[in-house]
């Protein structure tokens, strides 16, 4: 008598993934978005008083650009570590060093209390952030995408993607929920002696509670199938970094340049607007003026169209290919950015303001869901298993020097510049995304690489012949 073995259950189930892809990085996007609020509203004032607005607001811009500097580091840390000891245990360390971080931020003295000391603690860790994050995006990114069914690994990348707007709105609804309770008696775009003192504190110090959420999600998780595999097979590799330098050196610099437009975009929506568009009409450079609850209430509304456009693109790029995706919503980014001038003026009309501001968020976090949703396949799968890690962590977080890093920076001096006109902003993001037309262009499609290739050999010998 002959029985039928009954399929192997996968190692790690549907829902696992998802949640252990999308609680980590939502984690670590709250993180991030709860220093870019702080960077805007409190920390100019608190650790950065130099008797000049916009000088703080730069010097605040530039300890927020600080952790992109160690994202890459970070990157090759945690890659190494992810390629030669599994995905699992990786992500586990990037989330409690991005926990312990936050949490500190929360309770450091201030320039008042410790003079230059606040500043530099600041930065140290702020730097601490970045190299979490470094490690976390991939490893999140690969626990998806090396877990996903056949022609789903979009669809599934998307769910660490989703970590961005998730946390967007968690990390801005607090803040909105302590700065209604701790409102400014008498000007709605100042923030209260309380909310100065110790009412920003809160949100730093609630990441420790979701972190214990995210440890406990992680440690349920087994290695991926694809990582055991290569282990089996002997092809890990004792130098990921030298390995990928050697033989993907390509991808690597067409991922890292594929990211770019999508990383100006993110930071030029998220907080640059905030501070333009909260910045008082009458200051110099001269803002929009809207009330910071308003605006931060404008922003969640764009971000809510930021997370459906992120889960619609995993499918779309599964039908019809990341790179064609890539091209035509690239292509609409160059024209986006050649449109800020037309969304982004002051104008006798409040209402009329406001609706043009409000149909400019819709349209970019909307832009923003299309190209970053991808991103959680296309990056991994340029890569083989044994360099998976560290190649796509490296493209991905060189690129948030690039990007990420001086967006926020170049964004004030253009706007200062151009004497309160957004134009030159809106150029140079149209810039940075026909650098990534370029790298698109220049890429192959992923959408049917053999995802279970453990390393350059493994392509050599899948190559078709010629």
């Amino acid at each position: 008598m002959t029985t039928t073995a009954a399929p192997a259950r996968p190692l790690n189930s549907r829902g696992r993934v998802i949640t252990a892809s999308l609680v980590g990085t939502t984690i670590e996007f709250y993180d991030f978005y709860v220093y870019a609020t702080a960077a805007v509203l409190v920390f100019p004032t608190l650790f950065f008083p130099t008797g000049n607005d916009t000088t703080a607001l730069l010097a605040s811009f530039a300890v927020f650009g600080a952790a992109m500097v160690a994202r890459p580091v970070g990157a090759v840390v945690f890659g190494h570590l992810g390629d030669k000891r599994g995905r699992k245990t990786t992500l586990v360390i990037s989330l409690l060093t991005m926990g312990i971080a936050t949490f500190l931020i929360g309770v450091l003295p201030t320039f008042d209390s410790i003079g230059i000391v606040a500043p530099a603690l600041l930065l140290v860790l702020r730097l601490a952030q970045g190299f979490a994050l470094g490690g976390e995006w991939s490893g999140a990114a690969l626990v998806a995408t090396e877990n996903a069914p056949a022609n789903k690994r979009a669809w599934y990348g998307t769910f660490p993607q989703l970590g961005a707007p998730i946390g967007f709105i968690i990390a801005n609804g607090l803040f909105l929920t302590i700065n209604a309770v701790l409102p400014h008696p008498e000007d709605s775009l100042l923030q209260s002696e309380a909310f100065l003192s110790w009412g920003w504190r809160i949100p730093f110090l609630f990441s420790a509670v979701m972190v214990i959420i995210g440890l406990w999600v992680r440690l349920k998780l087994v290695e991926s199938e694809a990582f055991v595999k290569a282990e089996k097979k002997g092809a890990i590799t004792k130098t990921p970094l030298a390995t990928v330098f050697r033989f993907h050196w390509r991808q690597l610099v067409l991922g890292t340049f594929i990211m770019l437009a999508t990383y100006v975009l993110f930071y030029l929506m998220t907080s640059f607007t905030l501070t333009y568009g909260t910045k008082a009409a009458d200051a110099d450079p001269a803002g929009l003026g809207i009330p910071y609850v308003h605006f931060v209430i404008m922003q969640i509304i764009g971000v809510i169209f930021f997370g459906i456009f992120t889960l619609i693109s995993g499918p779309v790029a599964d039908l019809i290919g990341r790179r064609r995706l890539l091209i035509g919503v690239s292509s609409l980014i160059v024209v986006f950015g050649l449109t800020f001038h037309l969304f982004l003026v002051p104008r006798a009309d409040a209402a009329f303001t406001g609706g043009l501001v409000q149909a400019f968020l819709i349209l970019g976090f909307t832009l923003m869901g299309v190209t970053f949703g991808p991103m959680g396949a296309l990056l991994p799968e340029l890569f083989p298993t044994n360099v998976r890690y560290t190649g796509s962590a490296i493209a991905y977080n060189v690129s948030s020097i690039l990007g990420a890093a001086l967006a926020p920076i170049v964004a004030v001096a253009l706007w200062a510049q151009a004497d309160g006109d957004t134009w030159l902003v809106g150029l140079y993001l149209s810039g940075a995304a026909v650098l990534t037309l370029i790298a698109v262009l220049l890429s192959k499609e992923t959408k049917d690489v053999d995802y279970g290739l453990a390393s350059h050999e493994d392509e050599k010998e899948h190559e078709p012949s010629v």
